[in-house]
């Protein structure tokens, strides 16, 4: 859901990154987590900043604090999330681990992260023989079929997308 950043000002608060369609809803969906559900976050309050967030959290009353937290990912149980709507849309975790095929059927890899560097999603595929990543842009054209149920995507690959 999101990133603590680095400590802002000296009274606690931190910068959040967001990694959600609507940046801000992340602080609806209740307590956040860290990754391995030891830590609870609670969100006193939030405001816009350039690129981020800059939150108050429970407990968190000084800067020293708030360094402490930086680089905890923050995430929330899977039910406290929005289903899902029939218009394509698709939660990253859902994603991960799904293989990855080739219009005619041929095994690439499998799907081991979403990525946004700032110009839309990049999927990024261990291919099964080895080497370097492919990645692929996260478009109808180069990812133009994904099966949850089956496990699978389909990419286009770069050479083949027109």
């Amino acid at each position: 859901m999101a990133r603590i950043g680095a400590a802002h000002g000296i009274r606690g608060e931190v910068r959040l990154q967001s990694f959600t369609e609507d940046p801000s809803a992340f602080a609806a969906y209740g307590p956040l987590e860290s990754e391995d559900g030891a830590q609870r976050f609670e969100i006193e309050s939030l405001r816009p900043a350039k690129d981020h967030f800059i939150a108050r959290l429970a407990g968190v009353d000084d800067r020293d604090a708030a360094e402490r937290l930086t680089n905890i990912r923050l995430y929330v149980p899977r039910d406290r999330l929005p289903p899902l709507g029939e218009d394509g849309t698709f939660y990253h975790a859902d994603l991960v681990g799904l293989a990855a095929v080739t219009p005619a059927g041929e095994q690439l890899g499998r799907v081991t992260a979403i990525h946004n560097f700032g110009a839309g999603d990049i999927i990024e595929i261990r291919p099964d023989a080895g080497g370097e990543p492919l990645l692929v842009p996260f478009t109808a054209a180069a990812a133009p079929e994904i099966d949850i149920a089956a496990g699978r995507m389909v990419i286009a690959p770069p050479d083949a997308i027109e």
